[in-house]
């Protein structure tokens, strides 16, 4: 399995990552990738965040979701709901 960096994501900014939640289809749209500040002095990957946006009315819970992106294959991220806004609500994922 191949460590997941910054890299896989960056290029997909603004693109939806499907799932799927008891048997319901969802859209997750990445709209922010950017580096961490790293803590350990040599780790093995830049620590990144993952910002992604659902406009579903109701807030998924925090969990980890099986995501597609035809770029970065099948993944599993664990996404933790963080905010609401007009636009609908926010979801992050942190690699460390």
């Amino acid at each position: 399995m191949e460590l997941l960096t910054l890299e896989h994501f960056s290029g997909c900014v603004n693109e939806p990552f499907a799932t799927r939640l008891d048997d319901v289809s969802l859209e997750f749209v990445l709209v922010e990738a950017r580096p961490l500040g790293s803590g350990a002095p040599h780790p093995v990957r830049q620590p990144f965040s993952l910002l992604f946006r659902n406009t579903a009315a109701v807030v998924f819970p925090q969990k980890i979701y099986p995501m597609h992106h035809p770029r970065v294959g099948e993944v599993g991220i664990f996404l933790v709901p963080i905010a609401y806004e007009k636009a609908g609500f926010l979801y992050q994922a942190v690699f460390n």
